[in-house]
């Protein structure tokens, strides 16, 4: 009865799609479209399991088209996944000779000595245990995550001390952290503020920028280019996040974390399943491989691209699912890559993907330690870099020079395309608050080093006179939560010397929602239509974690200026899943949500053809401090139009407003109403 019932449900919902269907914004969008309910065996050679049953998750069997290894079923196998990697190495800083100890401890006291934080009070016994640390680690550095798994345990930090910091978990990469950083200074304040709340933030540092620049900016600018009227169209996706170990069935509304896991429940009733894991997908789950098949069958039809295809598309970080350290792996991160670029490569037609490592997309996650640390494990994640450079070669997305750069710059690179746009793809999750190699000499900005590749970059595409656009995925700005205030600082100047007349946009992926902040002139000390100089586009998510809908997003593109002229989202309601499942003739439905020139720019004196630029986005926010309705309308698509998404009332409007003025951490912190960043 209850599959008739689901099979009715899913059925109606897809004929009212069908017969409500029509153009939106233009005769080459469709407002929805319902995909089969099937999976499409075709994606895949083989499988080790039955690939069109509707009670379990498809495996597919994924070889690697770099080592040519195949990779195990026990790998991604819901009920027998690997819980613990013991396969990887692990790496440990080397120990200190006698004479190094000595000196890290003079050096360490003088620190301690001219600190005025100092006194009896947590900031200071954050700071003086760090020390007792750093020596332990110094002198025995296998000592240091035993440490860590003790001190968690003695101040009751967490219930899973003993796995969250072994070794084989994040314990290796805080040993290192440790020895590497001036604990007594400026990076043992930064790392007790941020990650203990036990000392006061320390300021942004002073910025010398002399010297910094080849040339001084342009003034005036050069005459902007003229715009073609052509219009291109780019794909931005983000955060896939797919989850090769979601099995369907198992509870969705768990209490632990992450859900739709065989080894989750609901405290409440653990013996019985509360919400059965629905096949395409919830609300508290990463994206079973299901849903990634069903938003790339859906995005060609929507997008008006089946026969011509994209321009070029940005993926914007994020591979894998939000796993603990400990059920993470090399092979983990690996087989992510693969299954989702080659989804990529099938879906979305023969033009490039331009990819950016995202903060889950390593192992250990979040982390990538500066060449700069030296010796053995300057080279601990070359690993990362030559698999995913390969990959990308693989699929014929970047060129040789590009390539080659990317494997010794943190799978960094920048393609100057035919048409006169680089596209110049860092990673930011070098700024990124938790990846624990950025407390590590935090008050140098440039510690990786590719500011200055950056720099160098920006200046050649100047000279050139070629527009740029940049990805990452950790943003900037926005809130200020996720990112360093020192290496964010340098990049806001970076930016500001070479826009608009260089750098057309950014883009980022990162919070999983939909999200903007604009860069001004003179680090945002006036901030107007006038000073406005770029905006960063933060993309919405592909999984639903969250609380969130899934979606992708459409830029319209000038093809001389390579402005972006309009922006189209479309979402699908991870609400209705459950409707779908014990049944095969429909699928997920993929529909249109908004325009970002129709739902922002009413009242706005505006070309029709003109770009949306930052000048555009400050005129929004200024609209939006007149009329509180559309921060309400900014906060409904920044969820994707979740039902469970909340209103935005009282301070959360000036915080919204703020928060997309902000493109650096410094400002953000420094401006803006705390906590209200994100709608999860």
């Amino acid at each position: 009865m209850r599959a008739d019932m689901n099979l009715l449900a899913a059925t109606a919902l897809a004929c009212f799609r069908v017969i409500a269907a029509s153009s939106a914004n233009s005769e080459n969008y469709l407002s929805a479209y319902t995909v089969p309910g099937a999976f499409p065996t075709s994606v895949f050679a083989s499988y080790y399991n039955d690939p069109t049953a509707t009670s379990a998750q498809v495996q597919p069997v994924i070889s690697d088209p770099v080592t040519h290894n195949i990779f195990p079923e026990t790998l991604t196998d819901p009920e027998n996944f690997p819980k613990n990697d013991t396969v990887d190495p692990h790496p440990l800083p080397p120990k200190a000779s006698g004479s190094q100890l000595l000196k890290l401890a003079v050096q360490q006291i003088q620190s301690i000595t001219n600190n005025s934080v100092f006194g009896n009070d947590t900031c200071a016994q954050c700071l003086a245990s760090l020390e007792v640390a750093k020596f332990l680690v110094s002198a025995a550095p296998e000592q240091g995550p035993d440490l860590a798994v003790e001190l968690c345990e003695l101040f009751d930090y967490s219930s899973t001390c003993a796995v969250e910091y072994a070794r084989t978990s994040i314990g290796a990469v805080l040993a290192q952290v440790v020895y590497f950083a001036d604990v007594g200074g400026y990076d043992g304040q930064l790392i007790c503020a941020s990650q203990f709340n036990l000392c006061p933030m320390p300021a942004t540092s002073p910025l010398n920028l002399t010297g910094w620049f080849a040339k001084p900016k342009p003034n005036p600018l050069p005459p902007p280019k003229q715009p073609s009227g052509e219009r291109l169209k780019v794909l931005h996706l983000s955060d896939v996040h797919i989850d090769p170990r979601y099995a369907t069935g198992s509870e969705a509304n768990c209490t632990g974390y992450m859900c739709c896991r065989d080894n989750v429940f609901n405290s409440q009733s653990p013996n019985a399943t509360v919400f059965p894991a629905p096949r395409f997908g919830a609300y508290l789950c990463d994206t079973p491989l299901s849903l990634l098949a069903s938003a790339m069958e859906a995005i060609g039809p929507l997008t008006g691209t089946e026969e011509s295809g994209f321009a070029f598309s940005l993926f914007t970080g994020d591979l894998t699912a939000h796993d603990s350290d400990n059920q993470y792996s090399r092979a983990f991160v690996e087989y992510s890559e693969i299954v989702i670029y080659e989804m990529f490569k099938r879906f979305l037609g023969p033009a490039p993907v331009y990819a950016t490592v995202g903060n889950h997309d390593t192992y250990n996650q979040f982390q990538m330690s500066p060449y700069s640390i030296g010796g053995y494990l300057k080279a601990q994640y070359n690993w990362l870099y030559d698999h995913i450079s390969s990959l990308w070669a693989y699929e014929g997305w970047l060129p040789e020079e590009s390539l080659e750069f990317a494997r010794t710059h943190y799978a960094g690179y920048t393609v100057k395309r035919t048409d006169g746009l680089r596209i110049i793809s860092l990673d930011t999750n070098l700024w990124y608050t938790l990846n624990y190699f950025s407390y590590v000499n935090a008050t140098e900005p440039d510690m990786y080093g590719i500011f200055r590749v950056l720099t160098d970059d920006l200046q050649d595409a100047e000279d050139a006179g070629d527009r740029v656009w940049l990805i990452g995925h950790v943003l900037s700005g926005w809130d200020g939560y996720s990112s360093q205030m020192n290496p964010t600082n340098l990049f806001y100047q970076i930016v500001d010397r070479f826009s608009p007349h260089v750098i057309a946009n950014i883009f980022y992926g990162h919070t999983h929602e939909d999200q903007l902040s604009i860069f001004y002139a003179n680090n945002g000390t006036v901030m107007s239509a006038d000073t406005a100089q770029v905006v960063s586009w933060i993309g919405p998510s592909i999984t639903p974690l969250e609380n969130l809908n899934s979606g992708f997003r459409v830029y319209e593109v000038d093809s001389a200026t390579f402005d972006i002229i309009d922006s189209h989202t479309w979402k699908s309601s991870v609400n209705e899943f459950p409707a779908l499942d014990s049944q095969t003739q429909v699928g997920p439905t993929y529909e249109y949500e908004y325009s970002a020139r129709q739902a922002y720019g009413r009242n706005i004196t505006w070309g029709e053809n003109d770009p949306l630029n930052a000048t555009w986005w400050h005129l929004v926010t200024e609209q939006m401090e007149l009329n509180p309705s559309l921060v309400q309308t900014f906060n409904t698509y920044q969820g994707k139009s979740s039902v469970m998404t909340a209103p935005c009332t009282g301070d959360c409007i000036p915080a919204k407003i703020c928060y997309m003025r902000s493109g650096s951490a410094s400002l953000s912190l420094q401006n803006c109403i705390p906590n209200y960043g994100s709608v999860q």
